[in-house]
């Protein structure tokens, strides 16, 4: 509230409004402010301005790429003749126990009858007391002689018989005769007496009663000859068997062969049945290697496809040579074998198990190394089929993705590849690539896309290495 004067003198009294004193506020207060503010902007942009063109230009500096030395190597495409990698154990393919047939005690052994002793085919191993087996013998063919003397007597009595069965008839035919007429004599002319004819009578039955007995003996002969052959073919069979039991007293080596477990002592009462020593062959050995479905699938060489028309199972196999590394010296212990068959499908590990067969002529080692026997953890390569038009890169050159580097205008550039098997040191690539790229083999740990390349050949590369290898 204000007073003023009005023309008569008077004083008058001014009352202010809510409006009129906001702008009093502000024109005392606000603007004040703003208006400082903005001079100090402003004076900051004039300082920046002058102090920008105080400045010197920086020198112009040429910014050069460094280029990535690299050994390329140049692909064309090629057949490839796969190897399928395995590993397994190396057994002697024939193991028997050896096991008597008849029981005694031991009397004698063979000298060469230790483990791991070789001994040959034929050889006795040990011999059982045959003394209850010789008496045995000699019954039989003390019994078989009678046989045959038997029917030998019977066959002679026979044709003897047979002789004598017509001179019978003959003589039963006078005794009938004489029967008659004494009869007819006595009965119409009253020549003799009835005890004459009565004698007569009796002769002629007589001789009547001979030859029926004889001719009841001549067909019963071939009976009585069956039946004492078949008594002979017992005593032969008896025979045979005796014989049999007395061969099997000396228990012998069916092959030659290494002994690979012994269970008996001389003087030991030995059973049959019961195994007293093992023996192995080892002329030809097996090696049992599991390969994966998928590489026996793919890569093995069947007959006919695999298959067979009247089995379900595997078809024959190629018997390709294969090669046979012992996993404690592979260069230097290696044989050559046959790939033999498909011994079965494990379903557990889903592998096909096939057989590798080596004869004992390949298992014999080169002078100053060992031969490949019974026991020997080996690695086998099996040739497999052959892979056509692939192209064959160091596993260095390939990333696990499947991506390989191409030298292209001695720039990089990144390819996908389709790697259709790693064997060895090298994976084989069937598509991505053209003849004639040239692919890095030198190993870049995410190279830039498109960097630059310097070309090494191998030996500038190789003195590159030893170069940081001496500067680090």
């Amino acid at each position: 509230m204000t007073e003023n004067e009005n023309n008569e003198g008077q004083k008058i009294t001014h009352v202010s409004t809510p409006n009129e004193k906001q702008a009093a506020h502000f024109a005392t207060s606000v603007l004040p402010r703003i208006v400082g503010f903005s001079l100090i902007i402003i004076i900051g942009i004039v300082g920046m301005i002058l102090l920008s063109n105080m400045r010197k230009a920086p020198a112009h500096v040429d910014v050069t790429e460094n280029a990535i030395s690299v050994t390329t190597i140049e692909v064309n495409p090629e057949n490839v003749p796969v190897s399928i990698a395995g590993y397994g154990q190396a057994r002697s393919r024939d193991v028997v126990s050896i096991a008597p047939e008849v029981p005694g005690n031991v009397v004698a052994i063979h000298p060469q009858l230790e483990l791991g002793c070789l001994i040959a085919k034929g050889d006795v191993l040990l011999q059982i007391d045959d003394r209850n087996y010789k008496a045995a013998l000699q019954q039989a063919q003390a019994q078989t002689t009678q046989a045959k003397d038997l029917i030998e007597r019977l066959k002679r009595q026979f044709a003897i018989d047979k002789e004598r069965l017509g001179t019978m008839q003959r003589t039963r035919d006078l005794a009938m005769k004489d029967f008659d007429r004494a009869r007819t004599l006595f009965a119409e002319d009253q020549v003799g007496t009835q005890s004459g004819v009565d004698r007569v009578e009796m002769s002629f039955n007589q001789a009547d009663d001979a030859l029926d007995q004889m001719q009841q003996a001549i067909e019963l002969y071939p009976i009585r000859i069956r039946e004492a052959e078949s008594g002979l073919q017992a005593m032969e069979a008896g025979l045979e068997l005796a014989e049999a039991n007395m061969d099997r007293t000396a228990i012998r080596a069916p092959f030659t062969a290494r002994v690979k477990q012994v269970q008996v002592e001389e003087g030991q009462y030995i059973s049959p049945g019961k195994p007293v020593m093992t023996l192995a062959d080892d002329s030809l050995l097996e090696i049992s290697v599991p390969l994966d479905s998928r590489d026996a699938k793919s890569w093995l060489q069947f007959k006919n496809g695999g298959t067979t028309l009247d089995s379900a199972w595997f078809g024959e196999l190629e018997p390709v040579e294969c090669t046979v590394y012992w996993t404690e010296s592979p260069e230097t212990h290696q044989w050559k074998g046959t790939l033999e068959r498909v011994q079965q499908f494990d379903q557990m590990t889903r592998t096909v198990i096939v057989a590798v067969r080596v004869n004992a002529q390949n298992a014999a080692g080169a002078v100053g190394h060992l031969p490949l026997v019974d026991g020997m953890f080996c690695e086998v390569a099996i040739p497999g089929q052959t892979l056509q038009n692939v192209y064959r890169l160091p596993n260095t050159a390939v990333s696990y993705d499947g991506v390989v580097l191409l030298a292209v205008d001695n720039h990089i550039k990144r390819l996908k590849v389709d790697v259709v098997r790693s064997q060895g040191e090298f994976s084989f690539v069937a598509e991505g690539l053209k003849p004639g790229d040239k692919v890095i083999t030198t190993r870049l740990v995410n190279p830039q896309p498109n960097a630059l390349l310097r070309m090494l050949d191998d030996d500038s590369a190789q003195n590159e290495t030893v170069t940081q290898e001496s500067a680090s």
